[in-house]
């Protein structure tokens, strides 16, 4: 197959920038397609192309393109198409094959280079369309961040969202039109921070200082149960930790989590793969409004949640890779109806502290084959003037791995 469609990465510096040999792609091109800066950069060059902006949805514009399928079309984009561009929309419509992906530099590499950042160093994040809560799960002491903004508006967001997890000490870059004659450099701290509003086309940069007080989000599983908002129906943290490892979150994995009460498993899935993807499944409202607040505020707001009876509300969603169950073992098919829908290799884990819920994860074991483990918690506690061991509701946990056929 040979490639007609070319996706050229150009940066604010213009045409100019380009290769000769890119150039000449754009002036022999029988269709130039990009957004409304794109096509003025490249309107320097001599060219008797059909010019087409971006539609809204994007994805609008694909039929048009597929349409000169064999000929020559050029796709502008900004810097890398493959680092959060267009190349990857592309690639889900049009064989690998049938294009020819020429990158520029991306935002983040330009970045990196004006603070002297290893890039191996850095997390790499976009809030284009995105919520600013994700920049959350980032946060760490002593992270490096690069971000691309979503307007003129993030950067001072950004501040404040530092502000208020406890590191607003961070120093914080913003780019404006990196590469162009427009280029601008803006530097301060999170707690500092007074420009309202930069222009439009930035790159944020911030390197992470915590205070005294600083939230993590990020690191091994096992969170600090207070870092959730609860009514009392929260996987306690060491059964969490363990909970989550034998569940082994993966890029492109789909969790279930069946029963998610304060959604705490879902949300420690995600944040240890950022990913994987996952669903909370919940029955009650007040506890699907509280899974919405505890991902918003622990930087995981991409979590889906779905409210109904299991395992009724199974049917339409997409088969996972791995399944959780925090909730509704009395329901006597339960457990085998997640077995069903689970991927091959997938993994599926249940806690009980009833006697009840126990017995249901030993006929489980019984017929899926697996492990049951006991887990026992007790922490020291104050007793008057000393202290004592308060033991805690011990926890039986079934863990299976589904047999490929």
């Amino acid at each position: 197959m040979t490639a007609w469609l070319t996706v050229l990465g150009i940066g604010e510096e213009g045409v100019e920038a380009l290769s000769p040999a890119s150039r000449a792609l754009i002036t022999n091109a029988e269709l130039l397609v990009g957004g409304a800066r794109h096509l003025g950069l490249a309107s320097t060059l001599p060219s008797t192309a059909i010019r087409i902006p971006w539609r809204t949805p994007l994805a609008d514009t694909f039929p048009e393109i597929e349409r000169w399928r064999g000929q020559r079309v050029v796709v502008l984009a900004t810097g890398d198409p493959l680092c959060y561009g267009i190349g990857n929309k592309l690639l889900r419509h049009f064989a690998l094959p049938e294009l020819r992906l020429i990158p520029a530099p991306s935002a983040f590499s330009l970045a990196g280079a004006r603070l002297g950042w290893d890039s191996a160093d850095v997390d790499r994040i976009t809030l284009h369309g995105r919520p600013l809560e994700g920049l959350r799960r980032h946060l760490a002491p002593n992270a490096k961040l690069i971000v691309l903004a979503a307007d003129g508006s993030t950067p001072a967001a950004a501040a404040k969202l530092l502000v208020g997890a406890g590191y607003g000490e961070s120093r914080i870059s913003v780019f404006e039109h990196m590469g162009g004659p427009a280029e601008r450099r803006v530097d301060g701290t999170a707690s500092t921070w007074s420009e309202a509003r930069t222009a439009d086309l930035n790159t944020l940069a911030i390197h992470c200082v915590a205070g005294p007080r600083a939230k993590r989000y990020r690191g091994a599983p096992g969170l600090p149960d207070r870092a959730f908002e609860t009514d009392g129906l929260l996987t306690k943290r060491e059964v969490r930790a363990v909970t989550i490892s034998l569940l082994a979150p993966h890029p492109g994995a789909l969790l279930w989590d069946v029963g998610a009460g304060s959604g705490s498993v879902a949300i420690e899935w995600l944040l240890q793969e950022p990913r994987a993807e996952a669903i909370a499944i919940e029955r009650e409202a007040e506890r699907v409004a509280l899974i919405a607040r505890n991902a918003e505020a622990l930087g995981t707001p991409e979590l889906e949640i779905e409210q109904g009876e299991a395992p009724e509300v199974f049917d339409g969603l997409p088969d996972p890779d791995a399944i959780f169950i925090g909730g509704g073992l009395s329901e006597p098919s339960l457990i085998e109806t997640c077995y069903e829908r689970l991927k091959p290799g997938g993994r599926l884990v249940a806690n009980a502290v009833t006697l009840e819920g126990e017995a249901t994860l030993v006929r489980a074991r019984q017929r899926f084959g697996g492990t049951l483990t006991r887990i026992d918690i007790a922490r020291a506690e104050p007793l008057g003037p000393f202290a004592a061991w308060r033991p805690h509701l011990p926890v039986t946990q079934y863990a299976v791995t589904k047999e490929w056929p």
